[in-house]
């Protein structure tokens, strides 16, 4: 019996955190695309003669783009490469300190 409510509450995790990487997959590639359309203006407008000096195109400088740059690369790699950086070996070893770190700090007496 018991272990049907374990495998349910596991199940409604694992279910949980699918949807939150959903979501955030979903939110990535919204940022992506809205970068990527900035990119194609921002070079546009410095590369042609084109009359690209309205209000929020006319703001957008290389500073902004290699910010925003940085910030899709960052998403990125939080996104699909942090799994092997902080992986199941990780999570396991740092929930074994913690716990000796717990066990150290308790007074037997």
């Amino acid at each position: 019996m018991e272990t049907d409510l374990n495998n349910d509450q596991e199940e409604a995790m694992l279910q949980e955190l699918a949807s939150k990487k959903v979501i955030q997959l979903k939110y990535f590639y919204k940022h992506l695309f809205i970068y990527t359309i900035a990119l194609i203006i921002f070079l546009l407008k410095e590369y042609t003669n084109l009359p690209l000096q309205f209000f929020p195109i006319k703001y957008i400088n290389w500073v902004i783009v290699i910010i925003w740059t940085a910030v899709i690369v960052g998403s990125a790699i939080d996104l699909f490469a942090s799994y092997k950086i902080f992986g199941q070996e990780w999570e396991e070893r740092k929930l074994r300190s913690i716990l000796e770190k717990k066990y150290k700090k308790q007074k037997w007496e």
